[in-house]
């Protein structure tokens, strides 16, 4: 079955709802399931979009070899259409206009961190794409969401304190800004008293730039942290 994404074509705004992107993209939920079995169903369902829309792609691509015609215009619109039901592509081109909080795929933005944050090597087999990763955390990192989105986003930045760095991870210090409260520091503090050599530095350094807004999250001010945490100059630490 087939889904016709809808457009308003003066502001660009995406208005598809809820209930479309559940339609399209409902089985993704798998590839965060407990159970390895579910995971591997989801994967084979990702492979076969992230196909098709490879395909579609280079069928696009191909009336580009032409001049201007109808055809060239259906193969776009087709390829905009089967890339929605794919992850991350799906996610790509996000409208400017609508709130983030009342983003319809705000859902399936936070279920792709999810499935990075806790079953990484699966993400990064299957869909790696860290510029999206990057653009989906500064997207979420705001202070205004309903009370279940920001525990989400806690329970990222708990996961993510918790294991040596990955790529875009620094993004996840924005998240930790907006959502700053009891619940949060709370479980950075519980890491950073853990056994886990990770959880000690990363999620010491959190709670840190929690306790001073005002200090950019750069990898010179990481260093500096680092160095004094551990009695070390700066240039004797490498930075993840």
């Amino acid at each position: 079955m087939t889904y016709q994404v809808t457009t308003d074509l003066d502001t660009g705004v995406d208005i598809d709802g809820v209930g479309a992107w559940d339609e399209r993209l409902g089985w993704a939920y798998g590839l965060i399931a407990g159970d390895p079995a579910v995971r591997a169903a989801a994967l084979v369902r990702l492979a076969e979009a992230r196909r098709n829309t490879r395909d579609a792609l280079d069928r696009n691509g191909r009336t580009w070899r032409r001049r201007y015609s109808p055809r060239r215009k259906a193969a776009r619109r087709n390829y905009e259409e089967i890339r929605t039901y794919a992850l991350p592509d799906a996610l790509w081109d996000r409208p400017t206009g609508p709130d983030i909080v009342t983003w319809a795929e705000l859902s399936y933005a936070l279920l792709f961190l999810e499935w990075e944050a806790r079953y990484p090597q699966e993400w990064t087999r299957h869909a790696k794409a860290w510029g999206t990763k990057q653009d989906l955390i500064r997207d979420v990192a705001v202070a205004h969401h309903e009370e279940t989105v920001r525990t989400k986003l806690a329970d990222l930045i708990e996961i993510v304190v918790q294991r040596p760095y990955r790529c875009k991870d620094r993004e996840y210090v924005r998240a930790a800004r907006a959502v700053d409260g009891e619940d949060l520091r709370t479980r950075l503090k519980t890491a950073a008293r853990s056994d886990n050599p990770w959880a000690q530095r990363h999620a010491g350094y959190v709670l840190w730039l929690l306790d001073h807004p005002e200090v950019p999250n750069t990898r010179h001010v990481w260093r500096t942290w680092l160095a004094a945490a551990s009695g070390e100059p700066p240039n004797r630490r490498k930075v993840n």
